[in-house]
């Protein structure tokens, strides 16, 4: 990658951000990322929990990762395995330092 040309074409990408548009999020899927931003929101160690606009990336991430892995919808799996790259960088717990993702995935249940 040293000489940083690109990986796909702008036509190849294009029709992959279409493709991930058309990716299917059932209403219980929605509840689920609700329900995780809800939990960072109170949870009482962390301090900044996820804003709107994080969950509306995190959405977009699992359906990406929805589509790379040949699905046409998304599970809970797929928001499970963005959820850290997605997310980590918005929370803080009360002591200043990173939260820790694996326990709010721990906390809410999966529908």
């Amino acid at each position: 990658m040293g000489s940083l040309q690109p990986v796909v074409s702008l036509d190849t990408l294009t029709t992959l951000q279409h493709a991930v548009q058309g990716i299917h999020v059932a209403p219980a899927l929605l509840d689920y990322v609700q329900a995780l931003v809800a939990h960072t929101r109170n949870a009482s160690a962390i301090s900044v929990g996820l804003s709107p606009r994080a969950a509306i990336g995190l959405l977009r991430a699992a359906r990406a990762c929805a589509l790379i892995a040949g699905r046409d919808a998304v599970v809970p799996e797929h928001v499970q395995a963005v959820f850290a790259s997605v997310v980590e960088h918005r929370l803080r717990q009360r002591d200043n330092g990173p939260a820790a993702v694996d326990r709010i995935l721990e906390a809410v249940p999966i529908p």
